[in-house]
């Protein structure tokens, strides 16, 4: 009898420990701006100008043993766009670019998440809005981790870190603006790269 008890318990204790891990995926994050970006790169001439987007939010699931279960989905203010030039960031917010007073929000919302080659590579599917234009894109992503976090005794909570890559064709979503040069060809490229440098920060239990 005591042997049957003890089976019971420690089959109950298995069964608790698998719904407590079980429970624990997958975890929900949001990005902490204070070490993320949301960047972009477009040719100018002969190289490449750089930009990002200061004032944008984003929550993302993740569960690292079934990636089908994880999302992401940010929001990101046009008005907050920096290139580093006053003059061209106000020019971009206008009708020629981005359009900020009738269209203030860009928006991604993922619908798929595809394994890769490892666990640290894998690509996340969904809907790219621009101009309410959308049209859906890949992101290549790479996964730099997971764990808690803890500096000189203080707890930073549980943290994750991602960077994603993808590249649109502007045009796509109806920001055609440019200028020919005199010597052929244009101002600006057609195809933007956008570089997300992502770091979470877990959301506590309610």
């Amino acid at each position: 009898m005591k042997q049957s008890l003890r089976v019971i318990a420690l089959a109950v204790s298995v069964l608790a420990t698998t719904a407590g891990l079980a429970a624990a995926k997958p975890h929900t994050f949001t990005f902490d701006r204070s070490h993320s970006e949301v960047g972009f790169n477009i040719r100018h001439f002969f190289s490449k100008v750089h930009g990002r987007f200061e004032d944008y939010s984003g929550t993302l699931v993740f569960d690292d043993e079934k990636l089908a279960a994880s999302s992401v989905q940010v929001t990101i203010r046009d008005t907050s766009i920096w290139t580093g030039n006053e003059r061209r960031d106000n020019h971009l917010r206008t009708q020629d670019f981005f359009w900020q007073e009738k269209f203030p929000f860009v928006t991604f919302k993922s619908t798929k998440v595809v394994p890769g080659k490892d666990k640290e590579h894998f690509q996340v599917l969904g809907d790219l809005t621009i101009r309410d234009v959308t049209k859906p894109v890949t992101l290549d992503v790479d996964y730099m981790g997971m764990g808690p976090v803890a500096i000189g005794g203080n707890d930073m909570g549980n943290r994750v870190g991602f960077t994603a890559t993808t590249t649109i064709n502007r045009k796509d979503f109806g920001i055609i603006w440019n200028k020919a040069l005199d010597t052929g060809g244009t101002l600006l490229g057609d195809d933007v790269e956008i570089v997300l440098n992502v770091e979470g920060m877990e959301r506590p239990n309610p």
